[in-house]
């Protein structure tokens, strides 16, 4: 009997612990201190507006908007790429995607700049229970559809990055779609999901063991890859193989928040907009809560070892309500988030 009530006592005790450490792993337990220095000074009227990627050369941003709130209001889905024109502070952003014909709810955007005045634009997309990548090429404010690229290496493709005219890396952030074991992704945080390569021609997965693998973003002048493990708080750092575009393994950068979207500003600082309670996002993404608290976080990487993250903006989600992204543009940041109704434009002291 002494055994039963022994091993019984054991199997409490491991589920109290790994419950612990689950709700500790999501951020369960952090207490969000709202501050941030400057002032909110315009939010844009865009739905859902998850990624964005900018030209600093050309001064304008595309938008990535899917109007995932509409399935708990009566309102009908739509989604689009916009293009907002920074040179204008009184611009709005512009639909660049009216005239498409495909059923289109974009996630992920990269943008790679052609020629003088051409871009392309990789978006993914999530028609149904499908998973593609959407190709166009952007002259001026007209956007036209180029391809479709549909595989099985698409399993749940998260976010992308390109890296030349063809080639692009890309997060899957699951390996499962339903049942038990996309449960165990999500809760147990089991590191499943992976970044793969498409050079134009094949796919190659180049890292794996990731838990929801979610931002991704290139720095050419260092030849560095940084990924975004939001379940494990972390920011992945890798060097790319200029041939064969393998990766290798540098180091994790412990963000002390759940990590999406990476972008850079002028000097290559990562900017990146956070989670820091997980289970707030994932009631607030399931329509249970009505926000969700925000953080934007700077990482100022500069070898093995040496970098700096700081948090720079935290919000209980009456501002924004789960930031995805950040970019700083002539002492401006614009911020996307997954499902409220506005581009919040943050001026900095």
């Amino acid at each position: 009997m002494k055994k039963v009530l022994a091993t019984i006592g054991l199997i409490v005790f491991a589920t109290v612990l790994l419950v612990l450490n689950i709700l500790n792993s999501g951020g369960f337990f952090r207490t969000v201190d709202p501050g941030f220095s400057g002032s909110i000074s315009r939010t844009l009227s865009v739905f859902g507006a998850e990624d964005l990627s900018v030209s600093r050369e050309d001064s304008f941003l595309i938008i990535s908007s899917d109007d995932r709130a509409a399935r708990f209001h009566d309102r009908k889905r739509k989604g689009h790429l916009l293009k907002l024109n920074l040179r204008n502070p009184e611009a709005k952003p512009e639909i660049l995607t009216d005239q498409l014909t495909i059923p289109f709810y974009p996630h992920g955007i990269t943008m790679w700049k052609m020629d003088s005045a051409i871009y392309k634009i990789w978006a993914i997309n999530h028609p149904l229970d499908e998973h593609t990548i959407e190709v166009f090429t952007l002259f001026g404010d007209s956007l036209v559809h180029q391809e479709t690229i549909a595989d099985p290496n698409l399993v749940r493709p998260n976010d992308l990055v390109a890296v030349d005219e063809n080639s692009f890396y890309f997060t899957n952030d699951h390996q499962f779609a339903a049942g038990w074991k996309r449960i165990a992704e999500d809760y147990l945080g089991l590191a499943l999901s992976d970044v793969r390569l498409y050079d134009g021609e094949k796919f190659t997965k180049v890292a794996d063991d990731i838990a929801y693998a979610n931002g991704i973003n290139y720095d050419q002048y260092r030849n560095l890859l940084f990924v975004a493990s939001p379940r494990d708080f972390l920011v992945k750092v890798f060097q790319p193989d200029q041939s064969s575009g393998e990766l290798t393994f540098i180091e994790d950068i412990d963000a002390g928040t759940g990590v999406d979207n990476i972008e850079f500003d002028e000097s290559g600082k990562l900017w990146i907009g956070c989670h820091p309670n997980l289970f707030a996002f994932t009631r607030y993404a399931a329509g249970k809560s009505d926000n969700s608290p925000s953080e934007i976080i700077t990482i100022d990487y500069q070898s093995k070892g040496d970098y700096l993250v700081e948090s720079i903006l935290v919000d209980e989600g009456e501002i924004i309500s789960a930031s995805t992204i950040a970019i700083p543009f002539d002492g401006k940041v614009y911020i996307g988030s997954v499902m409220d109704d506005e581009l919040v434009v943050w001026e900095r002291n």
